[in-house]
């Protein structure tokens, strides 16, 4: 009888997974992988497209060839049966996968609630999409300001305002900056170029030791980006963004790093939540849901090495991953399920202009040994050698040579509509026939 684990969610955590479970299960299991998109975003890498060092096929991999020997669905879930066992999709019309096992790895939303107006004045980063809109904006911008005779307004319009000091927040701003510097020999209006970061703690990356936070701050500063610590937004509007203490930071472009919210499969389903994560168990099932699991950035994942809940990192979601599938394994062997139990290697971020932070096993490293090892790292984690082969290539070219500023339009050729004279067979043709 053929049984069926179906897994929500085609990010790192739910990718890894279908890989890691091929070849181990018993022949009557089958892996079946639901995604909105037929890609994995390797969303680390997100920033370089925003900074033009990488061309955006160059940060995804399709999940065919991930795991081959999945069933790969590119539908959009609607809804999940927890009673009836059946999860609603819509895809080429709507359908229903009944399953044995289910594994939600839905991750989660960005939330641009948290400050006043942020969602409908700031560009989030969550998706590759996103990614692509901020370069293409930037390149807007740059643009717009050549052809304004006014100083201040080409000043507003070369201006870009990053908020949140994160490992994102960071890394957006470092690339951003990169880019608008290596586009100035093309603009004369370039010498307006400014980039504002925004954050609420006394130092950068505050995932990290104070000292990498402040050796970040420190190298950023020399870039020319403008740091501000221990300001908070108060509010996001179409001039700039207000913060707590009354100050007006103007910029034609604002980016949020900041907020996440639970997906909205994950919000709908009766089950308990710790601050919009699932709660699971320490092999990562699910309580009082028979036969669901959960994973990644949507389940608050106890780590049996130290009692705390996992951070929502892709470093944890590979190693989640990897014991889960061994337990779901294990399971349909008949054998007892183990807790998750992982010891992080550390943490790396790039501040820009080849230059990162990195804390590996309590060695902190920082300039351009980190900057390769950061590059070396995500190289590693990209599938197959041909992918591996164009960043590296990519990477290299960015280097020597500068930033490709062509505007990525989608403008399509305008199609007569329905019924109308372009479609209709001419008299005089239709006759000789």
């Amino acid at each position: 009888m053929t049984k069926n684990i179906v897994i929500v969610g085609g990010g790192f955590a739910g990718a890894r997974l279908a890989e890691q479970m091929e070849g181990r299960l018993p022949p009557e299991w089958h892996v079946t992988l639901l995604s909105r998109e037929n890609f994995i975003t390797y969303n680390p890498l997100l920033p370089e497209v925003v900074g033009a060092s990488l061309l955006p096929g160059h940060v995804i991999a399709p999940l065919r060839q991930v795991s081959r020997r999945t069933r790969v669905c590119m539908v959009q879930v609607t809804d999940i049966d927890l009673a009836a066992r059946e999860i609603h999709y819509l895809g080429e019309g709507s359908g229903v996968i009944a399953y044995d096992e289910l594994v939600l790895a839905c991750g989660q939303s960005a939330d641009l609630s948290l400050v006043k107006g942020m969602a409908r004045y700031a560009l989030p980063l969550k998706t590759l999409g996103d990614a692509l809109f901020m370069r293409n904006r930037a390149i807007v911008r740059l643009e717009q300001a050549e052809l304004q005779p006014d100083a201040d307004a080409r000043r507003w319009l070369s201006s870009f305002i990053v908020i949140g000091g994160g490992f994102s927040g960071v890394e957006v701003a470092g690339g951003l900056m990169d880019f608008l510097r290596a586009s100035r020999r093309y603009y004369r209006a370039s010498d307006e170029i400014r980039v504002q970061l925004v954050h609420s703690g006394d130092h950068l990356l505050p995932e990290l030791s104070p000292e990498l936070g402040r050796f970040a701050e420190r190298k950023m500063r020399e870039q020319g980006i403008d740091v501000r610590l221990n300001a908070r937004c108060a509010r996001v509007d179409d001039r700039g963004v207000m913060l707590t203490n009354g100050e007006i930071l103007t910029a034609g472009t604002v980016i949020c790093t900041i907020g996440t919210a639970p997906n909205p499969l994950i919000a709908a389903l009766p089950l308990p939540k710790q601050r919009g994560r699932l709660v699971v168990a320490p092999d990562m099932s699910v309580p009082g849901a028979q036969g669901v699991w959960a994973l990644g950035d949507c389940a608050a994942v106890p780590n049996a090495r130290d009692g705390k809940v996992s951070p929502p990192t892709a470093q944890f979601a590979d190693r989640q991953a990897r014991q889960l599938a061994a337990n779901l394994v294990r399971k349909a062997q008949g054998k007892a399920t183990r807790s998750f139990r992982y010891r992080p290697l550390g943490q790396l971020a790039s501040v820009g202009h080849n230059k990162a932070v990195a804390e590996l096993l309590g060695v902190k490293l920082t300039g351009f040994i980190a900057w390769l090892l950061w590059r070396g790292v995500y190289l590693l984690k990209i599938p197959t050698l041909g992918r591996k082969v164009r960043l590296y290539l990519e990477w290299n070219w960015a280097m020597f040579f500068p930033p490709d500023i062509s505007h990525l339009g989608y403008t399509r050729t305008r199609r007569a509509p329905p019924g109308a004279a372009a479609d209709r067979e001419p008299a005089g043709r239709a006759e000789a026939a």
